[in-house]
Protein backbone atom coordinates (compact mmCIF):
# COMPACT_ATOMS: atom_id res chain seq x y z
CA UNK A 1 0.00 0.00 0.00
CA UNK A 2 1.36 3.58 -0.95
CA UNK A 3 1.18 5.74 2.18
CA UNK A 4 2.68 9.51 2.46
CA UNK A 5 4.08 9.93 6.08
CA UNK A 6 2.62 12.70 8.34
CA UNK A 7 5.65 12.11 10.82
CA UNK A 8 9.48 10.53 10.90
CA UNK A 9 8.83 6.97 11.36
CA UNK A 10 12.49 5.26 12.62
CA UNK A 11 13.35 2.79 9.57
CA UNK A 12 10.40 3.68 7.40
CA UNK A 13 10.27 7.15 6.35
CA UNK A 14 10.30 10.92 6.83
CA UNK A 15 7.21 13.53 7.14
CA UNK A 16 6.13 14.25 3.38
CA UNK A 17 7.36 11.06 1.42
CA UNK A 18 5.60 8.69 -0.12
CA UNK A 19 6.56 4.95 0.10
CA UNK A 20 5.02 1.30 -0.39
CA UNK A 21 4.57 -0.59 2.78
CA UNK A 22 3.07 -3.31 3.95
CA UNK A 23 -0.33 -3.17 3.63
CA UNK A 24 -1.01 -4.73 7.69
CA UNK A 25 1.72 -2.67 8.91
CA UNK A 26 -0.26 0.54 6.79
CA UNK A 27 -3.54 -0.25 8.27
CA UNK A 28 -2.79 -1.54 11.86
CA UNK A 29 -0.11 0.89 12.61
CA UNK A 30 0.49 3.83 10.46
CA UNK A 31 -3.05 4.71 9.89
CA UNK A 32 -4.25 3.85 12.88
CA UNK A 33 -1.58 5.84 14.86
CA UNK A 34 -2.20 8.71 12.29
CA UNK A 35 1.73 8.13 10.97
CA UNK A 36 0.38 8.12 7.51
CA UNK A 37 -2.01 8.72 5.38
CA UNK A 38 -3.61 6.46 1.76
CA UNK A 39 -1.83 7.73 -0.89
CA UNK A 40 -4.83 9.04 -3.05
CA UNK A 41 -4.89 11.49 -5.60
CA UNK A 42 -6.59 14.29 -3.19
CA UNK A 43 -3.79 13.61 -0.32
CA UNK A 44 -1.27 13.92 -3.37
CA UNK A 45 -2.15 16.95 -4.50
CA UNK A 46 -2.73 18.66 -0.61
CA UNK A 47 0.69 17.10 0.02
CA UNK A 48 2.29 18.64 -3.00
CA UNK A 49 -0.47 22.44 -2.15
CA UNK A 50 1.87 21.96 1.57
CA UNK A 51 5.63 21.13 -0.49
CA UNK A 52 4.98 24.70 -2.84
CA UNK A 53 4.36 26.79 0.27
CA UNK A 54 7.18 25.37 2.01
CA UNK A 55 9.28 26.54 -0.76
CA UNK A 56 7.40 29.61 -1.02
CA UNK A 57 8.19 30.55 2.54
CA UNK A 58 11.82 29.50 2.40
CA UNK A 59 12.11 31.69 -0.61
CA UNK A 60 10.78 34.50 1.59
CA UNK A 61 13.50 33.42 4.81
CA UNK A 62 15.85 33.74 2.52
CA UNK A 63 14.95 37.15 0.83
CA UNK A 64 14.61 38.21 4.38
CA UNK A 65 18.00 37.28 5.46
CA UNK A 66 19.92 38.39 2.21
CA UNK A 67 17.97 42.13 2.76
CA UNK A 68 18.91 41.76 7.05
CA UNK A 69 22.99 40.99 5.65
CA UNK A 70 22.84 44.10 3.60
CA UNK A 71 21.97 45.60 6.76
CA UNK A 72 24.47 44.30 8.91
CA UNK A 73 27.26 44.98 6.80
CA UNK A 74 26.87 48.38 6.67
CA UNK A 75 26.59 48.98 10.57
CA UNK A 76 29.81 49.24 12.82
CA UNK A 77 29.13 48.42 16.22
CA UNK A 78 31.20 50.43 18.98
CA UNK A 79 31.19 48.89 22.62
CA UNK A 80 33.35 51.22 24.61
CA UNK A 81 34.97 49.09 27.73
CA UNK A 82 37.68 49.53 30.47
CA UNK A 83 41.26 48.58 29.68
CA UNK A 84 44.00 48.09 30.87
CA UNK A 85 47.88 49.05 29.64
CA UNK A 86 48.45 47.81 25.97
CA UNK A 87 45.08 48.04 25.04
CA UNK A 88 43.82 44.35 26.89
CA UNK A 89 40.49 44.61 28.13
CA UNK A 90 39.17 44.47 31.46
CA UNK A 91 37.00 40.83 30.93
CA UNK A 92 35.93 40.31 27.38
CA UNK A 93 33.49 41.07 24.87
CA UNK A 94 31.48 38.08 24.01
CA UNK A 95 28.28 37.38 21.25
CA UNK A 96 26.19 38.15 23.95
CA UNK A 97 27.27 41.98 24.52
CA UNK A 98 27.39 42.04 20.67
CA UNK A 99 23.97 41.35 20.43
CA UNK A 100 22.97 43.55 23.43
CA UNK A 101 24.48 46.17 20.84
CA UNK A 102 22.84 45.37 17.84
CA UNK A 103 19.98 45.30 19.55
CA UNK A 104 20.40 49.33 20.22
CA UNK A 105 20.05 49.75 16.40
CA UNK A 106 16.86 47.55 16.04
CA UNK A 107 17.86 44.50 14.63
CA UNK A 108 17.36 41.56 16.84
CA UNK A 109 20.06 38.24 16.57
CA UNK A 110 20.53 35.68 18.67
CA UNK A 111 23.48 35.49 20.25
CA UNK A 112 23.68 31.69 19.09
CA UNK A 113 24.31 33.02 15.63
CA UNK A 114 26.95 34.96 16.56
CA UNK A 115 29.73 32.59 15.24
CA UNK A 116 32.34 33.97 17.31
CA UNK A 117 35.51 31.64 18.21
CA UNK A 118 36.67 33.31 21.38
CA UNK A 119 36.15 36.55 23.08
CA UNK A 120 37.42 39.60 22.19
CA UNK A 121 40.21 40.77 25.09
CA UNK A 122 41.51 43.56 22.63
CA UNK A 123 40.38 47.03 21.48
CA UNK A 124 40.14 47.75 18.00
CA UNK A 125 38.47 46.47 15.34
CA UNK A 126 37.29 43.05 14.96
CA UNK A 127 34.82 41.65 11.81
CA UNK A 128 32.53 39.20 13.62
CA UNK A 129 30.46 36.52 11.37
CA UNK A 130 26.43 35.98 12.12
CA UNK A 131 24.73 32.99 10.36
CA UNK A 132 21.41 34.81 9.67
CA UNK A 133 20.42 31.78 7.35
CA UNK A 134 21.59 28.20 6.23
CA UNK A 135 23.36 30.18 3.38
CA UNK A 136 23.80 33.82 4.16
CA UNK A 137 26.30 34.75 6.93
CA UNK A 138 27.04 38.37 7.57
CA UNK A 139 29.77 40.24 8.65
CA UNK A 140 29.50 42.90 11.51
CA UNK A 141 32.56 45.50 12.15
CA UNK A 142 32.67 45.58 16.11
CA UNK A 143 34.93 48.11 17.18
CA UNK A 144 35.98 47.72 20.90
CA UNK A 145 37.18 51.58 22.12
CA UNK A 146 38.29 52.38 25.80
CA UNK A 147 35.87 53.94 28.10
Amino acid sequence: MKVIFLEDVKGKGKKGEVKNVADGYARNHLLKNNLAVEANNANMKQLKAKQRSDEKKAQEELEKAKALKGTIESLEVEISTKSGEDGRLFGSITSKNIAEELKNHDIKVDKRKIELDEPIRSLGYTNVPIKLHQDVTAKVKVHVVEQ
